[in-house]
């Protein structure tokens, strides 16, 4: 029998349900030890609450009952079903607080408004969203991705929040991995790529080995599977430059499909072959660590089934 852990749970804001937070003391499946520790519950409310995203693992949700869980791993239940993920048309909220918003987004939807559009956008669909809580509400932009570009994104609810994410949003603590479709097979299974990229007048970015002439950005590679055609690539970025990825991965001779902009010559899954996965940041008001994960698009991995004469 698992005793419950003397650990207390987190304070919580009023109105909000608070989260309870139990420390693991001998190697044990998930299934057993929410048992053990949620007695009034029953098995169905403990698979419910898997289901809907509110048990934590360390700085990770699980939903499988059978994960093995070890000695010393601190297992969080969140009060909130509500907030465990919230799915729009063109993207999902995979958490929220009083903080911030992370969110899975299409390819196809802007991060933020342009000159052309400044209505179908996800800042305008999160800024609506915010003040049907509260019209006083705000949210703000910590970074963006391409419009073409799926994925991971976070949205801050307040200008402090905003500058804390950012100032840490290139350092060792902050971790972004994508997954790029590109065209031809790899003779290097992994690499890093460095050069310094610079932005000309027509809004088109460059690499440079010159220090002189742009930023100095980091990509790290690695093929994770290929055919004869196309590779598909986790790809890691060191540093945060606009349109890093794109720029380096043509540099080495293997522009993302669909491309045109940056060398691609094909474009068969109509739509640009990157996607944000992987997201890793210290939470700026709890100083929780954070992980996020998201499936690889399905398409990715039909072209590479493909069969080429």
């Amino acid at each position: 029998m698992h005793k419950k852990s003397a650990h207390p749970a987190r304070k919580s804001s009023p109105g909000e349900r608070k989260d309870v937070l139990f420390r693991v003391t001998e190697e044990v499946s998930l299934m057993e030890f929410l048992i053990a520790q949620l007695p009034s519950k029953s098995r169905d409310n403990i698979k419910s609450l898997l289901r809907n995203k509110q048990v934590w693992v360390g700085d990770q949700i699980v939903s499988q009952f059978n994960h093995q869980l070890l000695p010393g791993q601190m297992v969080r239940i969140s009060g909130s079903r509500s907030r465990a993920e919230k799915k729009f048309a063109e993207f999902t909220i995979v958490f929220e607080d009083d903080s911030l918003i992370v969110i899975d987004k299409s390819a196809g939807l802007l991060s933020i408004a342009t000159g052309s559009d400044n209505t179908h956008n996800a800042f305008r669909m999160l800024s609506d969203y915010v003040k049907t809580q509260d019209p006083k509400n705000k949210i703000f932009i910590v970074h963006r991705l391409d419009r073409e570009t799926s994925g991971l994104m976070v949205y801050a609810k307040n200008e402090e929040v905003k500058k804390l994410l950012q100032e840490n949003w290139n350092t060792e603590e902050t971790q972004k991995c994508y997954v790029a479709l590109v065209e031809g097979q790899l003779e290097k299974q992994e690499g890093t790529i460095v050069s310094y990229l610079f932005e000309d007048k027509v809004f088109r970015v460059h690499s440079s080995q010159n220090p002189n002439k742009g930023l100095k950005a980091i990509t790290n590679y690695r093929v994770l599977e290929s055919n004869a055609n196309f590779s598909l690539l986790q790809v890691e970025l060191k540093t945060g430059r606009k349109n890093q990825i794109r720029v380096h991965l043509q540099e080495i001779g293997h522009s993302i499909v669909g491309d045109k902009k940056y060398g691609a010559v094909s474009s068969p899954i109509r739509r640009l072959g990157l996607h944000a996965q992987q997201l890793r940041f210290v939470h700026p008001v709890s100083g929780e660590k954070l992980h996020f994960e998201t499936k690889v698009p399905s398409v990715f991995h039909s072209l590479l089934k493909r069969k080429y004469k």
